[in-house]
C-alpha cells in the first residue's frame, strides 16, 4: 500500500497537469460519434490519446561536462589610446606611426596642416617630400630620433622642423612601440630673416638716390645759394618730393613685409565687391578728374561677395584703378567690369585703353621696384611696390591677378576669386 500511494500521487498529478489536453480528446471523441463514426474506433483513439498525454514522458536532457579551458596569458592592452588622448590636446601638428610608417593618430592641427589622411595609410599617402620620408625610415631602422627642416608650398609657404621619435612601452608581454612624427611652425622666424634681409637691400637701392640728391641740394643751399631765395625756394620744392617718394617708399616696404607675416591666414569674411568698388571709383575721381580719365563702373543687381579683408580689397582695386588712371591716361576711359557668372569664379577687371605693355615685361609686373620704364614710374611718384603689394593681398585672398595686355591697344588687369 506503501508502494501505490506514490504512484496514485504522480497519476493524479498528470492528470492535472494534463487537463485541458484530457478535455480536449474527450471534446473530439464526442465530436467523432456525434458525426456517425464507429463507436470502437472513436473509444481506441480516445484510448490513445488519454495514454499518450498521461505517460509520454518529455526527453530529458543531459549537458555533456565541457572541459575547462586553461586560460592563457593575457595580452597587456595598447597604450595607443593613452597617447592619442595625450597628443590631441597639443596645438602643433604631430602624428603617430606604427612599424611599417602606417599612421596610427594624428591630432586636429595635424589634419589642418595637411588635411585627413585615412588611419591604417602610409604616411607617404600625404606627405611626399623624400627627405621626411627618408627620415621616418632611418627612425625606424635605427630606433633613434631625427629631424630635418620641410617647406610646403601650397597653400602657402610654410617651413617646418620635422622631427621623428620612437616611443616603447614594456609591460609583461611583448613591448610596444610607436613612432611620434611632430611639426615645430618656424615660418614665421623664417619670414621675419627674409623680411630683414629684403628690407635692407631693398631700402639701401631705392633710398640711395633720393638721399643723394637731398644731400646735393643742402650742401648748395648752405653753399652757393645761400642768398639766391629763389633757388632756395626751387630746391626746397624738390626736397620735399624727394622727402615724401622716401616717406611713400618706406610705408609700402613696411605694408608689404607685414602682408608676408600674415600671407598663410586666409580671411574669412564675407565682402560685398559692388558698394567696395563703388568706394575706391569715388575715392580716386579726383587723381583721374586731374589726369583727364573717365573711370566706368559695369557692375550687376543684387550682391557678389567674396572671402576677404575689406581693407586691403580697397588697397588691391585702389591700386590698379589708380594705375589705369596714371599709365592709361592717353585713352581717357578706365573701365571696371565685375562679372558673376553662375558656376563659375568672381572676376574683376579693370581695362584701360592706353599705350600697353610689350609682351616681355607683363611676366615681370609683380616684382619688387620692377618698372616698365623708370622715368616714368618715378615722375608719377610710383615707388614701384604696387603690384608686388596687389600679388601678396591676392596670395592670401587665394585670388588670382591676370595680366593681359597689347601694345597700342591697352591693358587689362583681371582678379579672379
Amino acid at each position: 500500500m506503501q508502494d501505490e500511494t506514490p504512484w496514485r500521487k504522480s497519476l493524479l498529478a498528470r492528470i492535472r497537469r494534463e487537463r485541458p489536453v484530457l478535455l480536449a480528446a474527450i471534446l473530439s471523441a464526442l465530436a467523432a460519434l456525434a458525426a456517425g463514426m464507429n463507436k470502437w474506433v472513436v473509444l481506441v483513439l480516445l484510448l490513445v490519446m488519454i495514454l499518450t498525454a498521461l505517460f509520454n514522458e518529455a526527453p530529458v536532457l543531459k549537458a555533456e561536462p565541457v572541459e575547462p579551458v586553461e586560460a592563457g596569458p593575457e595580452t597587456p592592452p595598447s597604450r595607443l589610446p593613452e597617447i592619442s588622448a595625450t597628443l590631441a590636446g597639443l596645438d602643433i601638428p604631430v602624428m603617430v606611426l606604427s612599424d611599417d610608417a602606417s599612421v596610427l593618430f594624428q591630432n586636429r592641427a595635424a589634419e589642418k596642416a595637411f588635411g585627413e589622411v585615412a588611419l591604417g595609410a602610409h604616411i607617404s599617402a600625404r606627405l611626399r617630400s623624400p627627405g621626411v620620408l627618408d627620415m621616418v625610415r632611418e627612425t625606424i631602422a635605427t630606433n633613434a630620433p631625427n629631424q630635418i627642416e620641410h617647406a610646403e608650398r601650397l597653400p602657402s609657404e610654410r617651413v617646418y622642423i620635422v622631427r621623428s621619435a620612437p616611443v616603447e612601452f614594456r609591460a609583461d608581454g611583448e613591448p610596444e612601440r610607436f613612432f611620434i612624427l611632430s611639426f615645430r611652425d618656424i615660418s614665421e622666424v623664417r619670414r621675419i630673416d627674409r623680411m630683414r634681409s629684403d628690407f635692407v637691400a631693398n631700402a639701401s637701392h631705392e633710398l640711395r638716390t633720393p638721399l643723394a640728391s637731398l644731400r646735393g641740394f643742402i650742401e648748395t643751399i648752405q653753399g652757393p645759394a645761400r642768398n639766391d631765395q629763389k633757388a632756395q625756394a626751387q630746391f626746397l620744392g624738390i626736397m620735399l618730393d624727394q622727402a615724401t617718394r622716401m616717406s611713400r617708399l618706406v610705408d609700402d616696404l613696411l605694408s608689404l613685409s607685414r602682408l608676408e607675416l600674415k600671407s598663410h591666414i586666409a580671411p574669412d569674411e564675407k565682402v560685398d565687391l559692388v558698394p567696395l568698388l563703388g568706394h575706391v571709383r569715388d575715392s580716386l575721381v579726383p587723381l583721374a578728374r586731374d589726369v583727364g580719365v573717365d573711370i566706368n563702373l559695369h557692375l550687376p543687381d543684387g550682391k557678389v561677395e567674396v572671402l576677404g579683408d575689406r581693407d586691403e580689397l580697397v588697397q588691391v582695386f585702389e591700386n590698379l584703378m589708380e594705375n589705369a588712371c596714371k599709365y592709361g591716361q592717353e585713352g581717357k576711359i578706365v573701365d571696371v567690369w565685375l562679372k558673376n557668372g553662375a558656376g563659375g569664379p568672381v572676376e574683376v577687371s579693370i581695362v584701360d585703353k592706353g599705350p600697353g605693355i610689350p609682351a616681355e615685361h607683363v611676366p615681370r609686373l609683380t616684382e619688387r621696384f620692377y618698372r616698365v620704364s623708370i622715368e616714368d614710374s618715378r615722375s608719377k611718384k610710383g615707388t614701384g611696390l604696387g603690384l608686388a603689394i596687389v600679388k601678396h593681398i591676392l596670395t592670401r585672398h587665394r585670388a588670382r591677378l591676370i595680366v593681359k595686355s597689347e601694345v597700342g591697344k591697352g591693358t587689362d588687369f583681371t582678379v579672379r576669386f
